[in-house]
């Protein structure tokens, strides 16, 4: 088996894939999650690491808002691929029924599952509102005191003295879901280096603090037996294809899904003519913050060269591909080009699939 990575100065960086199930303007939100379906398949087939569904609500721009759903149906799917959450909104949740899902999950796939917690909301504050069972007062801030009880579930460790600890948390099986901690911002940096716990940055989607919270994460970090030493990978946007002209082109897809973002426009992933014309009306995008940008896009060599010197220059185990464009065969097409960029694959391997034009 081809495994899919990055060589960083000599380190083999895993390349692993966050999909969100985008949804292409004209298409269903259904065809989205099919499509999900194929491409946590295809990444198989190319030797990617890990496979990460998120989790957001009420956008007509994501399909995915249950990503336990959909992994179950992946992981039936496919064979070796590690499948997970990227994330799990914890802050929704009780930590009781998250350790259930995900020791259900670890039951069916033994050594695949990993638990991908996040403390923000995945929408904006009335989805919140609608998800919290109690709604007569504000939610207490806790989230590291639901962490940290998610953790003993899952590891059977609350004091004797605890009434949880007289609670099994079924179905009970060997091992356990991996559990990282994701973020963006140096909170959680901090949380994941205190707790032991692996750790991934969300760079896609907010690129500023990007080196400083990986550099702290990794000074911080205390050993536990979820780690012994830092793990860390940084999900960032990624678009290959053939030509530069092309990755232009489609490039202008996600380049307005950002600014339609900040303006809280959520629609459908825009085709990339379109796109193109109504960036020209609205004039020229602004200049993004941080060392490195959103997206790394261009031919599958200039993307590989642009990510083993992002993962080198943070000492990375990992870099999460995102990509989001309109035509999903051209999204295949990105992440099998990256992968042959990376010589993990022989051309002869895989069919070769028609991209957007």
């Amino acid at each position: 088996m081809t495994e899919a990575v990055v060589m960083a100065g000599g380190k083999r960086v895993w390349l692993s894939v966050l999909d969100q199930s985008p949804v292409p303007e004209g298409s269903t939100p259904a065809d989205a999650l099919k499509n999900s379906i194929e491409l946590a398949k295809h990444v198989e087939r190319l030797g990617y690491h890990r496979y990460w569904m998120s989790e957001h609500h009420a956008m007509e721009l994501l399909a995915c808002t249950a990503p336990e759903v959909l992994l179950a149906r992946i992981g039936a799917e496919t064979s070796r691929i590690r499948i997970g959450s990227g994330g799990i909104m914890l802050p929704h949740y009780s930590a009781y029924k998250v350790a259930e899902v995900f020791r259900t999950l670890h039951a069916l796939y033994p050594g695949r599952v990993d638990l991908g917690i996040g403390r923000a909301p995945g929408g904006g504050p009335l989805e919140a509102h609608a998800l919290r069972r109690e709604r007569r007062q504000r939610p207490a801030d806790d989230f590291t005191d639901q962490l940290a009880e998610l953790l003993m579930f899952l590891n059977h460790d609350f004091p004797a003295e605890h009434p949880f600890s007289q609670l099994t948390v079924s179905p009970e099986m060997p091992g356990g879901p991996e559990v990282w901690l994701l973020g963006s911002s140096m909170w959680s940096a901090e949380a994941a280096a205190q707790f032991g716990l692996p750790y991934s940055f969300a760079h896609f989607f907010s690129p500023v603090h990007t080196r400083t919270a990986i550099e702290h994460y990794t000074e911080s970090f205390r050993a536990s037996g979820h780690a012994s030493h830092p793990r860390k990978s940084v999900a960032i946007g990624v678009l290959c294809a053939e030509t530069e002209e092309e990755a232009e082109l489609l490039m202008a897809s996600p380049r307005l899904l950002m600014r339609r973002i900040r303006s809280g426009d959520r629609r459908p992933v825009p085709r990339p003519e379109d796109a193109v014309r109504e960036l020209q009306r609205q004039g020229p995008v602004p200049m993004e913050e941080g060392e490195w940008p959103r997206y790394f896009y261009g031919t599958p060599e200039r993307v590989h060269a642009q990510l083993a010197a992002f993962a080198g220059a943070l000492d990375l185990d990992e870099v999460i591909a995102v990509t989001i464009v309109h035509d999903h065969a051209a999204r295949l097409r990105s992440y099998e080009l990256l992968a042959r960029a990376a010589d993990t694959l022989p051309t002869s391997e895989v069919p070769r699939l028609a991209t957007a034009r």
